[in-house]
């Protein structure tokens, strides 16, 4: 716990100062030239334009990972419609979804009218869609096709990293990225159905410290190149990380981050954040085996004026009503779920939680 909060006092020296700067840099500044951050007046801009954001991390439960979710054999918009009804139904308005590299290269095109499919649906339902391009965390190799069934009562087991280890460390691979990164922003650069884009999931995670620094300098780079409308971020995770936070949170236009500690210390976590001066996301929260659960973390986030994504909506492939370290390995259910929402079948897991999401927000 020392350690965390002396982590947490330099990210907010850090912040605090850059903060400053910023606002003596761009103060009275409408908009920020292609390739720079935006000005902190832009970013406040485009956070009062939108109502309260609340959501949850989205993969349909018919998915076990992202290339389940994207590839043309397995994109399942039926189910995806059937359970964004849902989350519409309880007044989410946001979905934080993870992309993945390989379903673009083996088809750029049917893997963007996919997409394209994905937004529709989201749009019907008035939820925009916050989009994932890289990520650290679990298994390290990927491949087209077919994908593996879930490993009974673990957590994410088929969950994949973007590009994966030890490709992520090969500048080699970046070749393929860029136009990946690139193509996919250009032709949603203007789609006012993406809130903003998450660059890169957790860096550093998997043990990859600070090898994933290039990667991410690089897609910041690529990103900016674009300009797209969508204001772009990298979320900050891990507080011991500090080259990696240090950059995540100078190259954001709004500052994202996870947290799924209790209440308590959540609140010095957003306390903290705030010495940015930009508007806060939390893009992950919620499992309540840790204590951080809805009725004790989304009050506080919108009192906070911070925007609330929980991880999971509906329980599925991804096996995430189990915890992290905690298998159980003959399926059985959970003493308490870890997270989702909702069954397959749309019943909500808590009555009195959906009842509490839908009061914030609302409904």
């Amino acid at each position: 716990m020392k350690k965390l909060v002396f982590f947490l006092l330099l990210l907010s020296f850090s912040g605090s100062a850059q903060a400053q700067k910023t606002k003596i840099k761009t103060k009275g500044t409408a908009n920020a030239p292609a390739g720079q951050v935006w000005s902190t007046d832009k970013a406040w801009a485009w956070y009062r334009a939108h109502p309260w954001m609340s959501g949850a991390n989205f993969t349909p439960s018919t998915a076990i990972n992202q290339l389940e979710m994207w590839q043309a054999d397995t994109f399942d918009p039926t189910t995806i419609d059937r359970e964004l009804g849902w989350a519409e139904g309880i007044g989410f308005n946001t979905m934080r979804v993870f992309l993945h590299s390989l379903a673009w290269q083996q088809d750029p095109k049917g893997f963007k009218q996919r997409v394209d499919t994905y937004l529709g649906i989201a749009d019907k339902h008035h939820i925009q869609t916050i989009f994932v391009f890289f990520d650290d965390c679990w298994n390290k190799t990927s491949q087209i096709g077919v994908q593996p069934a879930p490993k009974t009562g673990i957590h994410n087991s088929g969950w994949l990293q973007d590009p994966g280890d030890p490709a992520s460390r090969d500048s080699v691979t970046f070749v393929k990225l860029k136009p990946y990164v690139q193509d996919v922003l250009t032709t949603f650069a203007h789609d006012k159905r993406i809130l903003f884009w998450d660059l890169y999931n957790e860096p550093g995670n998997s043990s990859k410290l600070a090898t994933s620094m290039p990667l991410l300098r690089n897609i910041f780079s690529w990103a900016r190149a674009v300009n797209p409308d969508q204001p772009l971020s990298v979320g900050l995770w891990a507080w011991d990380y500090g080259a990696l936070n240090s950059f995540q949170a100078r190259n954001s236009d709004i500052i994202t981050y996870h947290n799924y500690e209790e209440a308590p210390m959540h609140q010095r976590v957003i306390e903290l954040l705030e010495t940015h001066g930009r508007p806060l996301i939390c893009t992950e929260y919620m499992a309540r085996t840790r204590n951080s659960r809805f009725a004790t973390i989304m009050p506080l986030l919108k009192k906070q004026n911070v925007g609330a994504i929980n991880w999971g909506l509906v329980d599925g492939k991804t096996n995430t009503k189990y915890q992290w370290d905690t298998p159980l390995a003959d399926g059985s259910e959970p003493i308490e779920w870890f997270h989702e929402v909702f069954h397959r079948d749309g019943t909500p897991y808590r009555q009195d939680e959906t009842n509490l999401i839908k009061k914030l927000n609302g409904k």
